[in-house]
């Protein structure tokens, strides 16, 4: 059998059905054996680095269960994946990256010259450090073993990004059909990662019949967690409060007990409680700068700290914590279940307390604003309320503006680029959420990062997905403008001097995108219920010429519970 038909026959066995691509001279040859097998979705994008956040997509609205191939053809089509396995590998998303590589008899291999070949390039050394698995298959009779490898290391565990560089003529060779039986019989290799100890058990046990002023924190090692939501319910049905970072945002569901988002640019009321609560139940968080703030210790002043993570290396980091434990989200909340009785000395003030704290956080910080983002968004939470919803923001101030505001009910999902904070990630991996999902997505973005990748609206034309593209567009690199107005005096090299954004609404019409403009907060209650209402490819572009705050926020060294500008009482 030709070893590209036998790739597709693995990918297919293990329901890996989703490629997507840009083409090029090395990848032909599987390209041509996914199409024939009939059972594939290739989908071609207009750039490596879209693909690689399409296939992205596809995880993330699954949490983690299926996987779909990212493929770029030699030298630069491989190194243009680069940015998104580099957001696989931050995020933990599993994802299958597959270049094609010049045949073996035109590799450099020892010698000491830059290239043999044309396009040849060791992008397996190049993606090492992002990779959890990374080989090249530089013999026919090896792609399916390294194949079962790389998906089986890609799902277990912390997850995350697997690569395979496979040369030209190994892909046209043939394999023996025994051993392509071989393979496809033998089931995939995957451990689901560390459990909590009946030790670690009695000591957390200990620790919340002491507290009086309980809170927990879930991070994005705990967001696809199948029980998370049913173990929150529990908590917020026996008056226990929550917060989340950003990464924990994605999947919480905003009910009662929900303080919202901890961080530099976290929400009032949470940054309150974890600097008032004394016991910090922090599950599948790093507990970074952003997290912390940067004077780590003063974070949590008054709390013991219990932090769950899956990755030994992440625990005692930064934060000290008075117990670690390394085990899997799962495995925590199954082991660990919210019940009656648990916290027994809860105080009787701890969630009046809190809750005033978010009734004061709840007035417009942006009044003064011709549009208020927060006004914005509180629109989206009612317009799509009792929709299924996935939204995918990018990168800058409306991702924040998003994480502060956004309301999840039990039908959403909310995507971010955590880690790796890559501008241009948005509409992209939206078309591998909306091609898996199949229902309404939501793309929050900015003129900034919607340029990195705009051609992909052409391909957001050709599937003509349910899918609406909101542009926050300030005219100006907004976040990066804040820290130059804070730090340089209002210096604004490359931010607003030497940048310019077109008019994304004439874009979105030459591709045939229904388009609407917003220019005022009459225009936001007329258009933006089109959000609900429109089915298929839809661009609102809203004017916030001179928006570059996002309030409130922490300034470098101060405490978290110090964020700008302050509130009167």
């Amino acid at each position: 059998m030709k070893a590209s038909d036998a790739l597709a026959k693995f990918l297919i066995a293990h329901k890996v059905q989703t490629c997507f691509e840009l083409v090029g001279g090395m990848i032909t040859h599987m390209l041509d054996s996914l199409a024939e097998s009939g059972k594939f979705n290739i989908v071609s994008m207009h750039h490596e680095q879209s693909a690689a956040f399409a296939a992205e997509g596809v995880a993330r609205h699954t949490k983690g269960k299926t996987i779909a191939v990212a493929m770029g053809t030699s030298g630069p089509g491989a190194t243009n994946l680069i940015t998104g396995i580099g957001d696989c590998w931050f995020d933990s998303v599993p994802c299958l990256f597959i270049t094609g590589q010049v045949n073996t008899r035109e590799l450099k291999g020892e010698l000491a010259i830059r290239q043999q070949g044309f396009q040849e390039l060791d992008i397996v050394e190049v993606a090492r450090s992002l990779t959890k698995y990374a080989a090249r298959v530089d013999r026919p009779e090896d792609l399916l073993r390294q194949l079962h490898n790389a998906i089986s290391t890609a799902l277990s565990g912390r997850q995350g990004p697997v690569l395979l560089d496979i040369p030209n003529d190994v892909q046209r060779a043939d394999i023996p059909d025994s051993l392509v039986e071989e393979w496809l019989k033998l089931p995939l290799n995957i451990s689901s990662g560390p459990q909590i100890s009946a030790n670690e058990l009695e000591q957390l046990t200990a620790l919340c019949k002491e507290a009086q002023r309980p809170l927990i924190c879930v991070g994005g090692g705990a967001r696809w967690a199948d029980s998370m939501d049913a173990w929150l319910f529990a908590a917020d049905s026996l008056g226990i409060p929550y917060v989340s970072t950003l990464m924990g945002h994605e999947r919480v569901v905003a009910r009662s007990h929900y303080f919202n988002m901890i961080g530099s640019y976290g929400n009032r009321e949470a940054n309150w409680a974890v600097q008032n609560c004394d016991l910090l139940i922090v599950v599948g968080a790093r507990l970074d700068v952003r997290q912390t703030g940067a004077d780590i210790d003063d974070f949590a002043r008054r709390a013991r700290v219990v932090q769950v993570d899956i990755d030994a290396a992440q625990l005692g980091n930064r934060v000290k914590a008075d117990l670690n434990i390394c085990a899997t989200a799962e495995s925590f909340f199954s082991a660990f279940p919210i019940r009656v009785g648990m916290f027994v000395k809860l105080n009787a003030s701890w969630v009046p307390e809190l809750s005033t704290q978010r009734e004061k956080a709840q007035a417009n910080e942006y009044a003064d604003w011709a549009i208020s983002p927060s006004e914005l968004f509180k629109q989206l939470n009612q317009l799509l309320a009792k929709q299924s919803v996935d939204y995918v923001c990018d990168v800058g101030n409306h991702q924040m503006w998003a994480a502060q505001s956004l309301r999840l009910s039990p039908n959403h999902a909310v995507h971010y680029s955590g880690g790796m904070g890559a501008m241009g990630f948005a509409l992209p991996t939206a078309l591998g959420v909306g091609i898996e999902s199949k229902k309404k997505v939501v793309v929050i973005t900015g003129d900034g990062s919607m340029q990195i990748n705009i051609q992909e609206l052409d391909t957001l034309n050709r599937l003509d997905l349910d899918m609406a593209v909101i542009v926050m567009n300030n005219s100006v690199l907004g976040m990066v403008k804040n820290f130059q107005d804070m730090y340089f005096d209002g210096r604004d090299q490359s931010t607003k001097k030497g940048y310019s954004s077109p008019s994304f609404v004439d874009i979105a019409k030459a591709y045939g995108i229904a388009a609407y403009k917003i220019s005022s907060a009459d225009d936001m209650k007329n258009i933006l219920p089109k959000v609900a209402q429109h089915k298929g490819p839809l661009l609102i572009e809203v004017v916030m010429d001179g928006a570059t705050e996002c309030r409130p926020r922490l300034a470098f060294g101060s405490k978290l519970d110090e964020q700008f500008p302050q509130l009167s009482d």
